[in-house]
């Protein structure tokens, strides 16, 4: 099939989204597309030099009149200037504040007829950021004037449809987990296998409730000799801190904060951990399952449509420390059972959420939209 040259706009954090985006662009890039990725710096996940992908900086001009300096213009204006001066057919933007509103002024400005826009919300976008008052009507101006729009299950499909109720169709295409770089790795465990380890991941937000984790880590280690690994940091780490020195846990705790490789962590543990009010999708989830190893956490969200309960891991009523705790024993005390869920877990990440499945859902995507031009 003819190559597509793709424009990916997306947040260079280790967020979600960023993630998502950024493993998208690298396996558009390795199946011969030309793929240029939009961002105000460079994203953390993404090697430019390894993958074939042309990541552009987007520079904001700062003058003392622009007390907020317009990063929306410069990201269009920046986008703009790749479509015209190389060329892009679909420009994909993740995340819909600001970067569906900058692809659509792109679009505008280089013509609907040579450039195509499609937008992935991801979650906070929809329930957060695009439900302030602030930022709704752009919001939904730019789900409407997106040439397609994906989410990333349909339990934020839902919340989207109940939030701006758009009068479009909007696809559900999960996000997706590279089963080589996450991969169960023997020889990664620690010396003292009577120890069981769980792993959280996260960006340390309120939403992700890391006082619970700790608050539950701290009754499993009550219980059975265990350890916790706290990969991420953000506003809610200095609580974790001190939950964690009130509940005298603080020397079988490592907070190891951001880590560019995340996968050594998981491979490492026992169990993965969330606490999470809700989660649109769970990434961080998937890819523990991609390492082999099961999931403990809320029943809230779009987690039920990543983890099968009783299958790949253990789901527990929103908001319950106890019950987490009472969960993740029943998998330290259970060695058997953790294999087989691990083994479940791994089984479902590869299969169901690999590139090859996903990734091709996106160019058939790509191409809908451009065959409608």
């Amino acid at each position: 099939m003819t190559a597509l040259r793709v424009g990916i706009v997306c947040y260079p954090t280790y967020g979600g989204s960023g993630v998502v985006a950024t493993g998208l662009a690298s396996a558009l890039a390795r199946g011969g597309h030309v793929v240029h990725l939009f961002s105000y710096a460079p994203p953390v996940r993404i090697a430019p030099e390894e993958t074939g992908v042309r990541v552009h900086t987007v520079e904001v001009f700062a003058y003392p009149l622009l007390r907020y300096p317009p990063y929306d213009l410069a990201l269009a204006s920046k986008i703009v200037e790749v479509a015209e001066n190389e060329g892009l057919d679909v420009v994909h933007a993740h995340y819909a504040v600001p970067h569906a509103i900058a692809s659509f002024l792109a679009r505008e400005v280089v013509g609907r007829s040579r450039l195509r826009t499609v937008t992935t919300l991801h979650g906070t976008d929809i329930t957060l950021v695009g439900a302030d008052p602030s930022y709704r009507t752009m919001t939904c101006f730019g789900i409407a004037r997106s040439d397609a729009v994906t989410c990333v299950s349909e339990h934020l499909r839902q919340e989207t449809l109940r939030a701006f109720g758009p009068e479009r169709e909007i696809e559900v295409i999960p996000n997706f987990v590279d089963g080589d770089a996450f991969r169960p790795r023997p020889e990664a465990r620690r010396a003292d296998p009577s120890t069981f380890v769980l792993c959280h991941v996260s960006n340390f937000r309120p939403v992700k409730r890391v006082g619970d984790v700790v608050e539950a880590f701290a009754r499993v280690a009550a219980s059975v000799p265990a350890r916790l690994l706290l990969v991420g940091d953000g506003p809610d780490r200095p609580l974790a801190e001190r939950l964690a020195r009130s509940r005298r846990v603080c020397d079988r705790i490592d907070f190891l904060g951001e880590q560019p490789d995340v996968s050594l962590s998981l491979a490492r543990s026992d169990a993965f951990l969330l606490a999470s009010e809700t989660e649109s999708f769970g990434l961080s989830a998937l890819e523990a399952m991609a390492c082999g190893i099961p999931v403990v956490g809320p029943s809230t969200g779009g987690l039920p449509e990543v983890v099968v309960a009783g299958e790949t891991g253990l789901l527990t009523p929103p908001g319950d420390p106890g019950a987490l705790a009472d969960a993740c024993l029943s998998l330290a005390r259970d060695p058997d059972l953790r294999a087989r869920m691990g083994a479940a877990a791994r089984a479902r990440a590869v299969g169901a959420f690999s590139p090859r499945a996903v990734v091709g859902r996106y160019l058939d995507l790509y191409r809908r939209v451009l065959s409608s031009a």
